[in-house]
């Protein structure tokens, strides 16, 4: 059995394959492009968005870095707790001596302090007893002496807001160390050492620490340390400085970045849409004449816009594809009519002359058959125009194809023997599921038998079978009548071509094959037609009849 698929459309020029000479719509596609350019991408709602986005995630990371400076609080913990030690360590002295006024004099004579550290002493009723001031310049070599324009300027900027929303509330340094002392010193009354670190809204920083002074075992006062800490939060400054150069210039990239992102994705769809609005304008008389609006190929970009490119080019070629067919179709529809009305008119205008009862009669009878064939052209031409959005809008059902093969043939061989024609069926033994239309579908098989049974004469025979194939069901309507031309068998699927025999003229619109061929396609199946041959018969031997196949999707 040759199997040769009648499916390819070798003759057809697809849209995308045709050039026309200065296509409007391409050439304001690319102007378009060419001044739209790389800068006014900012202008788009889609670049925006994903700079948007994109600057979102990199606000909340630098906040939580600025906010969760592990640096900043391993510092502080540092000079906090080399400050407790410090004055534990004082604490210790003066405990030994029992004189806080003597310790504190030996210690104002030995020790050298440097100008960022005040010690205090405190009898134990919270008498203030001396304090003790550095006067060294401190090494502030390790801290470097760099500019912090960003911190300072959002420095000051959070200072005006504060300013005119009342929430800056200016506090002196040493009224605020008193009220710390004194918690501080209810501490130290307990015999615990307390450290206590404060920050301004202005960026002043200094850290306290205190520790009990016990003589034999009893609370005997107080030692205070405090440090001012602004070289510590000159190197929090810079640290911050750091954070902040890096948030610009991650910024700036993330924006340049996001515009080249959003170029590839918005500069792609803005074309296609354009191309798209263009085509949609009836402006196209710029357009060469017959022309096809062609839209952009991206389909090489492997994502979704190549996708979609891909999608509005195959859709916009099956829409010029159905459009010229529908030309075709309403041509061929035309020449078709054309013929029962020339002979109508030809009989209409011979019956006015026509004397005798017998050439009367004759002429009616032709009338009578012409418009019985325009009704059938008609009617058939109607179910072909409404063929395509029916099989769009009905719903695809699994069904058993032998069963409906079955009750067709069990219907149809009647007729069959009606005409003196034997009828066989050889279908499988088992169900053979298959998802489609299947009132459609039996009107395909419907069509090939009643072809077949009416190329038929007194002692032919039509055979039925159907088989499965790995993953396709093939169903074969054969019979053994004269066979179709060699040089028709692709033709017989053409609208309205009809090789019947003389007889026969009329009594069919040549339309039936067609549907069934687009049926079956709108099925994802194959249809085709051939002679029925012995192995060994040359190719141009007589047929012993005719065979169509039908291959549908398991």
């Amino acid at each position: 059995m040759r199997t040769e698929a009648v499916g390819s459309r070798t003759d057809i020029v697809l849209g995308d394959d045709w050039v026309g000479p200065g296509d409007a719509v391409e050439m304001e596609v690319r102007d378009s492009r060419a001044r739209r350019g790389l800068l006014s991408i900012s202008t788009s709602p889609l670049a925006r968005k994903i700079a948007l986005f994109n600057l979102v995630a990199l606000v909340i990371l630098i906040a939580g870095i600025l906010f969760t400076n592990p640096f900043r609080d391993s510092l502080l913990r540092q000079q906090e707790e080399m400050l407790g030690t410090s004055v534990q360590v004082i604490a210790d002295i003066v405990s030994s001596s029992g004189d806080i006024e003597a310790t504190r004099t030996a210690l104002a004579r030995d020790l050298s302090l440097d100008r960022r550290f005040e010690m205090i002493f405190i009898g134990p009723d919270g008498r203030f007893l001396g304090q003790l001031r550095g006067s060294a310049e401190p090494d502030l070599a390790d801290i470097p002496d760099r500019a912090t324009f960003i911190s300072d300027t959002l420095a000051h900027i959070w200072s005006g807001m504060s300013a005119l929303t009342g929430m800056q509330v200016a506090t002196d340094p040493d009224a605020e160390f008193a009220r710390v002392a004194q918690a501080m010193f209810e501490s130290n009354q307990r015999g615990d050492t307390a450290r206590h670190t404060h920050r301004d809204m202005r960026d002043g920083m200094w850290l306290a620490a205190s520790a009990p002074v016990l003589h034999d075992g009893e609370f005997a006062g107080a030692v205070f340390l405090r440090r001012d800490a602004e070289d510590t939060a000159r190197l929090m400054r810079h640290d911050h400085e750091q954070v902040l150069q890096f948030f610009l210039i991650a910024v700036l990239v993330s924006i340049g970045l996001s515009f080249v992102l959003a170029s590839t994705i918005a500069n792609p769809l803005a074309d296609l849409a354009m191309a798209a609005e263009l085509g949609k304008r009836r402006d196209a008389r710029k357009q060469a004449p017959g022309a096809r609006v062609r839209i952009p190929d991206l389909s090489g970009r492997p994502d979704e816009i190549g996708d979609l490119s891909r999608a509005m080019r195959g859709i916009v070629n099956a829409l010029y594809d159905r459009v010229e067919a529908n030309e075709q179709f309403a041509a061929d529809v035309a020449h078709e009519i054309k013929n029962p009305l020339a002979s109508l008119r030809s009989a209409v205008g011979t019956l006015r002359m026509a004397k005798r009862e017998d050439q009367i009669q004759r002429l009616l009878d032709v009338i009578e058959h012409d418009v019985r064939r325009l009704d059938r052209l008609v009617s058939d031409t109607s179910n072909a125009s409404r063929l395509d959005a029916e099989l769009v809008k009905e719903e695809q059902e699994e069904f058993d194809l032998v069963k409906l093969l079955d009750n067709l043939c069990e219907h149809l061989a009647t007729e069959a023997r009606k005409k003196g024609v034997e009828f066989i069926k050889a279908l499988p033994d088992e169900p053979v599921m298959v998802t489609g239309l299947e009132g459609r579908l039996a009107q395909v098989f419907v069509n090939l038998i009643t072809n077949a049974i009416s190329f038929c004469e007194d002692g032919d025979a039509v055979r039925v079978w159907a088989r499965c194939r790995q993953d396709r069901a093939l169903i074969v309507v054969e019979d053994t009548g004269p066979g179709i031309p060699d040089n028709a068998l692709k033709k017989v699927f053409k609208r309205f071509y009809s090789e019947r025999p003389a007889q026969q003229f009329g009594d069919h619109s040549g339309l039936g094959l067609a549907i069934s061929k687009q049926i079956i396609e709108s099925h994802q199946g194959v249809i085709w037609a051939e002679n029925i041959r012995p192995n060994d018969a040359e190719p141009d031997s007589p047929p012993l009849g005719a065979r169509f196949v039908v291959g549908l999707p398991l």
